[in-house]
């Protein structure tokens, strides 16, 4: 047996104190987390230690699914998704394809590209709300210079048009970082396929459907995965521009994860959000995944 002999224990053990600092950590970072998480979802507390903590079961969650607040989050994270997928998505593969390919100053296109990414979240999203400015921002401004006054509102505080503002300047920023990763799949197409492609003809617009779309098929799921859980938990540029205002038009479900938790001090229902959205970002991660392998077996 594997015990019998001290030299395979010894080896056992030794191998033991280089996986038990990874599992430490995991019970101490994740596992432990998510379960205290959930344990406060079924409990009503403010969040002041020396409060009381009141059993009330699943009520978090019934109030938060029966809350409109809360699933006008969960549409703003869909707006957040359809910009990745239909904004995002093509713009960063366009990226990626300048900046692989062999015409001059790729290198400035790379450093151009992830400037935005680099500049930080909070810059980003004061910057923008300056630009946005109904009264001083270079869009107003230029409205005006051309005569189009009536056109001019406040796009940041109008419950319609805020969320979008936001998804168009959350794509512009990440776009860069999410070109790296349809690059990273170009680069490794062996140089043997181009050739291959160019003696047959193909080219141009028919070599990027015909090969290099379908070869960085595991890119695309990549950005995928990253896109749903992202939507989810977008936080940062949503509170930089809007705070998730007004009356929550703008909120996502992590912005609103936040606010009920330390704002309203409601730290059960808060985390219910987050088991929720622990939840439903497997599930959807899970599902694309199987998708995509599914894909690979029937090729």
């Amino acid at each position: 047996m594997f015990f019998t002999s001290s030299k395979y224990r010894k080896a056992f053990f030794k191998s033991m104190l280089f996986v038990l600092p990874g599992v430490a950590i995991t019970v101490i970072f994740v596992i432990y987390p998510v379960i205290n998480t959930f344990w406060l979802s079924l409990n009503d507390w403010n969040g002041v230690a020396t409060a009381p903590v009141t059993w009330v079961g699943l009520d978090n969650y019934i109030k938060v699914f029966t809350s409109e607040k809360f699933w006008n989050s969960m549409l703003n994270a869909l707006y957040f998704m359809i910009g990745g997928f239909v904004v995002l998505m093509p713009i960063a593969f366009g990226m990626a394809l300048l900046v692989t390919s062999k015409i001059k100053f790729t290198k400035f296109f790379k450093a151009s590209y992830l400037m935005p990414v680099m500049l930080g979240t909070t810059a980003v999203g004061l910057m923008w709300t300056f630009m946005l400015n109904a009264d001083f921002g270079i869009f107003a401004q230029f409205l005006r210079a051309i005569g189009l006054e009536s056109a001019v509102i406040n796009w940041l505080a109008t419950p319609t048009v805020n969320i979008w503002c936001v998804v168009l300047v959350n794509e512009w920023m990440y776009a860069g970082y999410n070109m790296l990763i349809f690059a990273a799949g170009i680069v490794a197409i062996p140089e043997d396929v181009h050739d291959a492609a160019l003696l047959d003809g193909c080219t141009g617009l028919k070599k990027i459907i015909y090969i290099i779309v379908p070869l960085c098929k595991n890119m695309f799921m990549v950005f995928s995965v990253l896109c749903v859980t992202g939507c989810l938990k977008a936080f940062d540029i949503v509170w930089a521009m809007t705070n998730g205002g007004p009356m929550d038009s703008s909120a996502t479900p992590a912005v609103l994860l936040y606010t009920q938790g330390f704002q309203y001090k409601l730290m059960g229902r808060s985390s219910a959000i987050g088991i929720i959205l622990l939840v439903l970002g497997l599930v959807l991660s899970v599902f694309l995944n199987n998708v995509i392998f599914k894909q690979d077996k029937d090729l």
